[in-house]
């Protein structure tokens, strides 16, 4: 481990939240010049996931920071004009495209120690290069079929290949077409000084822990390894020179490092009521959602059903600075659904009606239903807060 010099502050748990939460955008005025590709900017990931309730996670994640911004918007700000790519970074993620170069460490790894050890037919991987330099940006089944049989997830030798393309950087996903990625050549995709910026390792390491510090603005060794799935000891060999500095949090067990520019004033402004998808950054890492906020977060959406406490994709309510309850939503028409709500306190029962009205109104919808509340004591408050 990394001997730590003497800390730049020692904070209270309630500093270190604040810290945190103007960190992720949650506290103070937001950035709407900004816009959703300064939210991107900020975060330096935002996760991508296959699960569509109120709304896909790339989508809810502006949202809970920036209100109703549209869903087309959303779309257009990730995928036009080559602002970002997807790539490996936290799971996959939508990046900035300038942060191209900095996981060149990833893309050599892969390169040195393929991730799938089954071989392709022979010219497989070169049929589909050739295919998108000739043809442009295609999807996976435009290249030849996504599935046929194969022994990886059903994918087809072309799925195969143009995945392992993504991997080594030859080939880029440059958006999501109905959810499908479609694939263009790096060459074509990415800036061509970006392209061809070669940095060694240690520069990539320590550009990513730097980021991931000034995307918490606080956090332990394996808080901001974790944001970017960095291993506990590439994190030990940059941080000395990344630019964090070492700080004490009262109740946190384990050393931390902060953000210089987050210690240098103090956090400030309005705190956002909204609700969370399960994959938002904010709540990445439940050992620390714990340990900030004193509140247990899971997805429950690959739990068998019977063993489900809170439901499919329990959204945490965000209001105050707090984390103060759980709703797992569901759509039926225009109808949002509230088929599970989980409050704390009492205190929570307004700012669930807000952000129960807020989402509802920013997906189409134009009624709320409550089905399930766990304390039936605060059910007639909730109804009343929503009418």
């Amino acid at each position: 481990m990394t001997t730590l010099p003497p800390p730049a502050a020692d904070l209270s748990a309630d500093e270190a939240r604040r810290i945190a939460l103007r960190a992720q955008g949650f506290l103070g005025a937001p950035d709407r010049r900004g816009g959703v590709r300064g939210v991107l900017r900020h975060l330096g990931a935002v996760q991508l996931d296959t699960i569509s309730v109120l709304a896909r996670s790339h989508e809810l994640i502006p949202y809970a920071r920036l209100g109703a911004v549209g869903r087309r918007t959303v779309e257009d700000a990730y995928w036009t004009e080559g602002h970002s790519f997807e790539y490996w970074s936290h799971a996959a993620c939508i990046l900035p495209v300038e942060e191209w170069p900095h996981f060149g460490f990833r893309r050599r790894a892969y390169r040195a120690r393929p991730h799938w050890s089954h071989d392709l037919p022979d010219g497989a991987y070169d049929t589909v290069i050739k295919q998108l330099r000739t043809e442009g940006p295609l999807t996976a089944t435009e290249l030849g079929g996504a599935k046929n049989g194969g022994e990886w997830w059903d994918w087809s030798a072309s799925k195969v290949a143009v995945e392992r393309a993504l991997m080594y950087g030859e080939v880029v996903c440059t958006e999501r077409r109905s959810w499908k990625r479609v694939y263009d050549l790096a060459e074509r995709a990415i800036p061509d000084d970006l392209l061809h910026t070669e940095l060694d390792d240690a520069d990539c390491l320590r550009r990513l822990v730097r980021l991931a510090g000034r995307s918490l603005g606080i956090g332990t060794r394996a808080d901001i390894a974790d944001y970017h799935r960095l291993k506990g000891e590439q994190f030990d060999a940059v941080v000395t020179d990344s630019g964090l500095v070492p700080v004490t949090v009262e109740g946190w067990s384990k050393p931390a490092w902060a953000d210089p520019e987050a210690l240098a004033s103090v956090p400030r402004g309005r705190h956002r009521t909204t609700l969370l998808s399960p994959f938002d950054s904010l709540i990445w890492e439940r050992a620390r959602t714990e340990r900030i906020f004193g509140f247990t977060h899971r997805l429950e959406a690959y739990v068998p059903k019977p063993k489900r406490v809170y439901g499919y994709f329990a959204m945490p309510l965000l209001a105050g600075g707090k984390l103060l309850g759980r709703v797992d939503p569901a759509r039926e028409g225009t109808t949002l659904v509230a088929r599970h709500v989980s409050l704390d306190t009492p205190k929570a029962v307004a700012p669930m009606a807000q952000a129960l009205r807020e989402a509802a109104e920013w997906v189409g919808c134009d009624a709320v239903r409550i089905e399930r509340v766990d304390r039936p004591e605060l059910r007639a408050g909730l109804l009343a807060e929503l009418t």
